[in-house]
């Protein structure tokens, strides 16, 4: 119960994460937003970590992972998403997105030997189905649609599975969420640094307003990170990351209620029936 109610949290904190970055993008473009978030979280690990991490325990190999995962996770995802959006806008992004949860399981089930019940495989389904209810918007689709353009939706899910599976391995290892968040994100911020910089053409220049914003959604998202990787560390991966996926149902809801860019539909009320039942379902399938 305890990974649950953390899960929960981290998909409260990545949803909410959500809302601040699209309020950013007013500003920065996504690329260069990403470029200041991610470092942000990371500075604050770095600052936290002498009364975080217990290095008794530490593993060098778990190290390895965590940094391998970071070189993907977030500062890929992040990138893919960006690319995403811009070949197909976010309507299919949000909605192909929400399979990453299948991923994370089959990852974990080949790597590491979970057991995977058809019960869990029915209740990440529930939510890949609900998440895309709830992000997809009629007639948004662009016109210029290609197929070949979904690689890059479809990619960014499969890297948010492997990662997650990834982590637990490294959390078997060295079981310190912080230790695995912190490692990750100075990988990623290199990264993401390093593509901001690289990058042909000109960029958008760094508003106050902006920078505000996309370092309150690095420290929001850190938070989600460090409760997402606290859950991986006491239960499964078929536990977490439907759960985990469930993040958009909190945008939704913050955004209708608080925003208002969005009226109430039947759509996206059955969207929430749906991801609510299926996390519910898991919630029970392991209490029981």
């Amino acid at each position: 119960m305890t990974a649950l109610l953390l899960s929960i949290a981290g998909a409260l904190c990545f949803g909410i994460g959500m809302i601040t970055a699209r309020c950013g993008l007013r500003y920065q473009d996504a690329r260069s937003g990403a470029a200041v978030s991610i470092p942000s979280a990371t500075v604050l690990f770095i600052v936290a970590a002498p009364l975080m991490i217990d290095w008794s325990a530490y593993s060098f190999i778990a190290l390895l992972v965590f940094a391998a995962v970071g070189l993907f996770y977030p500062a890929l995802v992040t990138l893919l998403t960006f690319r995403s959006n811009e070949e197909l806008g976010p309507t299919i992004t949000s909605a192909i997105s929400g399979t990453a949860p299948l991923f994370a399981m089959l990852a974990a089930a080949l790597l590491l030997d979970e057991h995977m019940p058809p019960q869990i495989v029915l209740c990440a389904l529930g939510v890949a189905f609900g998440v895309a209810l709830l992000s997809w918007q009629p007639g948004a689709v662009r016109r210029s649609f290609a197929g070949r353009a979904l690689f890059w939706p479809v990619a960014g899910a499969i890297v948010r599975g492997l990662a997650q599976a990834g982590a637990k391995a490294g959390l078997l290892l060295w079981g310190n969420p912080f230790a695995a968040s912190l490692i990750g994100y100075l990988v990623s911020s290199t990264a993401v640094i390093g593509a901001d910089r690289l990058r042909h053409g000109p960029r958008s220049k760094l508003s106050r307003s902006g920078l505000q914003w996309f370092v309150i959604t690095g420290l929001i998202n850190g938070s989600a990170m460090v409760l997402m990787y606290s859950a991986l560390t006491l239960a499964p991966v078929s536990t977490v990351a439907p759960v985990i996926a469930a993040y958009p149902l909190v945008t939704v809801i913050v955004s209708t209620l608080f925003l208002r860019n969005e009226p109430i539909n039947a759509r996206m009320v059955s969207g929430a029936v749906i991801t609510v039942c299926a996390i519910a379902w898991l919630a029970a399938s392991r209490i029981n």
